[in-house]
């Protein structure tokens, strides 16, 4: 019996000093953004944009929130200054843009170096959700999700990244900047129901990931996110086709059931240490992480448990 313990044992022995090397050296290479740090969050007036820049003020950083609606900033930003005492409203730059548009995301970046000067941690985050069976989806949705998800990345990004390979690392910090791309789990498989909303993000996703081996040495890393489900109120703006009421229900109650979901400010918790620590990829909750892995594994399995979800739970 105890030979034959020994080598699970030894298993476990070595899995725990795997894991606490891994712990041991991600604390090691630990480095917050030093304070001053500008960062930009798309997307940041509410839900999800709102919790990641209200988790980067704890730190006495200066804030870009970049969305359509100037009034939802304005809002944003009043909450901000609510829940952090040290900041002032001259650490806020507030731009309302349409980010669909390859202009405005070139003004974005533009405004942003002509008012604080550099620019340490920009966080795409901006995104819309489209569900309804394929056959309901028009072609436009493809488009709308695509310009957004992955363009609007594209762009800004691309308009950012002559000066950020220029600009100095601020003091105390090993990088000269981040670049998070808040992904999904649906950029890992594919959700049915949700086709324009997945294959941006697929789309995304391997930009992200061959942007961060690009750009690791040149000392910019760069942070791809999957998250799993949120409740981040994303679903009340929502666009669904089809069968609307059907669709809106089985969606509501995936978004906002506890456990299964979790919560903006844990999702946005997990994005600020991955960008402390550098990391290359997060995934957020253990549900999409476990099945982010059994897709990579099992990619048949994975469609065909797909396919009968689609046949015989979601709306017909």
């Amino acid at each position: 019996m105890a030979r034959s313990l020994n080598p699970i044992l030894l298993a476990g022995l070595g899995a725990g000093f795997a894991a606490a090397a891994i712990a041991t050296t991600r604390a090691l290479r630990s480095a917050p953004p030093p304070d001053g740090a500008v960062v930009l969050v798309t997307g940041g007036s509410r839900g999800l944009g709102l919790a990641i820049a209200s988790r980067f003020a704890r730190r006495p950083v200066r804030l870009v929130l970049a969305a359509r609606d100037f009034a939802g900033l304005q809002s944003a930003q009043d909450r901000l200054l609510e829940q952090h005492a040290h900041l002032r409203p001259e650490d806020f730059y507030l731009v309302a843009a349409d980010l669909t548009d390859p202009n405005e995301c070139r003004r974005l970046i533009d405004e942003t170096f002509a008012r604080f000067g550099r620019l340490d941690v920009l966080v795409h985050n901006a995104g819309i959700i489209e569900v309804g069976p394929v056959e309901a989806q028009p072609i436009e949705a493809f488009e709308r999700a695509m310009r957004l998800h992955f363009f609007a990345a594209l762009h800004i990004t691309w308009a950012a990244l002559p000066r950020l390979r220029e600009q100095q690392p601020m003091d105390g910090w090993p990088r000269r900047a981040a670049i998070v791309n808040i992904a999904s789990i649906g950029g890992k498989f594919a959700v049915p129901h949700m086709l324009p909303y997945t294959a941006s993000k697929f789309a995304l996703v391997g930009f992200s990931e061959g942007l961060h081996a690009e750009l690791r040495g040149r000392g910019i890393r760069v942070t791809t996110v999957c998250p799993g489900l949120m409740r981040s109120g994303g679903e009340d703006h929502a666009t669904f086709v089809g069968d609307v009421e059907a669709e809106r229900r089985w969606f509501d109650l995936a978004a906002k059931t506890p456990v299964v979901a979790t919560t903006v400010e844990h999702a946005a918790n997990s994005i600020y240490s991955a960008v402390v620590q550098g990391r290359a990829e997060i995934t957020i909750t253990p549900q999409a992480w476990l099945g982010a892995r059994f897709a990579g594994l099992c990619p048949e399995s994975v469609q065909c448990i797909n396919a009968l979800v689609n046949d015989h739970i979601l709306p017909s």
